[in-house]
């Protein structure tokens, strides 16, 4: 699968401003079937990657999807970062979120607002802390509205991230709050690599 490609991106986003993502949607129908039919209209996100990776290579992500994988020639050491108190979780997120703001967040919105071609519907400007900015330099929500729903929105997306890295089946779960957490993934990532050495000199 193609890396990113910032001027292909760019040029999508400027076609949806003007043509909007339905008919990007339609595009996409055309030239890759199977992805556009498990993507809704708006799902602007899917919908520009599928079109970015067709316009980058020629050919569809779903036929791209379904070539086969090479198995990798060593095992993969999965280690998964996971806080085990949910309550200092949170405090960091409100510690993060007040930063961003007095770090000039509302300022980075504004300056944001007047380039052309940008729209709320972008998926940059979707972002956790763009969206809630953009809200309320509308005018749809105050200040205390902004940190919570900007709160609130960071809460919700740790708590999808944790749950995907509870989903790897090989992973090894490491508490991120551990005071000797380095400690623990070097004798994880030592141990790993010496059973792998006996296992080749076997």
């Amino acid at each position: 699968m193609p890396r990113a490609d910032a001027a292909v991106r760019k040029q999508l986003e400027i076609e949806a401003a003007s043509r909007g993502w339905p008919a990007l949607h339609a595009e996409l129908a055309q030239v890759d079937p199977p992805t556009a039919a498990r993507l809704a209209p708006n799902d602007s996100q899917r919908i520009g990657r599928a079109l970015e990776v067709f316009r980058l290579t020629g050919t569809p992500m779903s036929a791209l999807l379904d070539q086969p994988q090479t198995a990798l020639p060593y095992r993969v050491l999965q280690l998964a970062l996971i806080p085990s108190d949910r309550a200092v979780l949170h405090w960091r997120i409100a510690t993060r979120f007040e930063a961003m703001l007095d770090e000039g967040l509302i300022d980075e919105m504004q300056k944001l607002r007047r380039m052309p071609g940008l729209s709320a519907d972008l998926p940059a400007m979707r972002a956790v802390g763009y969206r809630q900015a953009w809200a309320y330099l509308d005018g749809d929500i105050d200040l205390k509205g902004l940190r919570e729903q900007g709160l609130a929105a960071t809460r919700q997306l740790a708590k999808r991230q944790l749950t995907w890295l509870r989903s790897w089946p090989d992973a090894v779960t490491l508490d991120a709050l551990s005071a000797d957490l380095e400690t623990r993934a070097f004798s994880r990532v030592g141990h790993h690599l010496a059973s792998d050495a006996g296992s080749v000199s076997t």
